[in-house]
């Protein structure tokens, strides 16, 4: 299965030069799943510490909007996550879509920073903390959304369960970017799934900028596969399920808890 992963402007989707060499990548590749940002069809609202519920609303609908609109990006499946409204109760909510199924709403973010340009656990609550599985093109994919893949017991977790393929998307800072992808390559060892990031790059406030380093590492022993770069934002590669499959039987996924 080719997989794509990205690092995007935060305003990508009112940049038709962007949405085009996206598209023609994704064709050129013969992409079949594209992973997205966090929260990817809007700008980044926790930026700011104070909360707007406009905003909210209106993202909100920005991105369901975006999201019906997915079977004109010439690929199999797509996944991100999406602001969502939930008897009431802001969340960050992670899905997949596929032409087969159409959008599913998977898992609820958890973990929530809250400081200068990450002020999340201000603009919304935390999830149900269920960390559950989706079928997406016959594969066993499961979240761990930005902060979440410092928790490492839930990438535990996903291995017993059989998990194929780990999406980290995220919007982290240029100030940490080596360390966040020494923890993408730590997921998929623990998780023995291929693990999938995409990011911003740019500005998230004045002083600080988007840190980019989409990336794809494989199950065992977490090698990166690919990592974007300013100069080569999308990256895509062709995995194999049965490597992760055959994974899980490895270290340190064989040790008794």
């Amino acid at each position: 299965m080719k997989v794509t992963v990205c690092e995007l402007p935060n305003d990508w989707t009112v940049q038709p030069k962007v949405q085009s060499a996206l598209k023609d990548h994704l064709a050129q590749e013969g992409s079949e799943l594209l992973l997205l940002p966090e929260m990817g069809f809007d700008r980044w609202l926790a930026a700011q510490d104070r909360v707007d519920p406009e905003l909210w609303r209106a993202a909100v609908d920005r991105h369901l909007e975006w999201i019906d609109r997915l079977d004109e990006w010439g690929v199999a499946a797509v996944a991100g996550t999406r602001p969502a409204l939930v008897d009431g109760k802001a969340l960050n909510v992670g899905w997949v879509w596929s032409r087969e199924s159409g959008h599913v709403d998977v898992h609820e973010k958890y973990y929530l920073p809250d400081e200068e340009g990450f002020y999340e656990a201000t603009w919304y609550a935390m999830g149900n903390g269920m960390f559950q599985l989706a079928e997406l093109c016959g594969l066993r994919v499961g979240f761990l959304i930005c902060t979440e893949i410092w928790f490492t017991d839930r990438a535990r977790e996903y291995a017993r369960e059989g998990i194929d393929l780990l999406l980290c998307p995220r919007a982290t800072p240029a100030t940490s970017r080596s360390v966040w992808v020494a923890g993408g390559q730590a997921a998929a060892w623990v998780s023995g799934a291929y693990c999938l990031s995409s990011n911003y790059n740019g500005p998230v406030t004045s002083e600080m900028d988007f840190g980019g380093a989409a990336w794809i590492t494989e199950p065992d022993g977490g090698t990166r596969l690919g990592v974007s770069s300013e100069a080569r934002p999308f990256v895509t590669v062709d995995i194999d399920p049965a490597v992760s499959r055959a994974a899980k039987t490895g270290y340190p996924r064989y040790v008794r808890e």
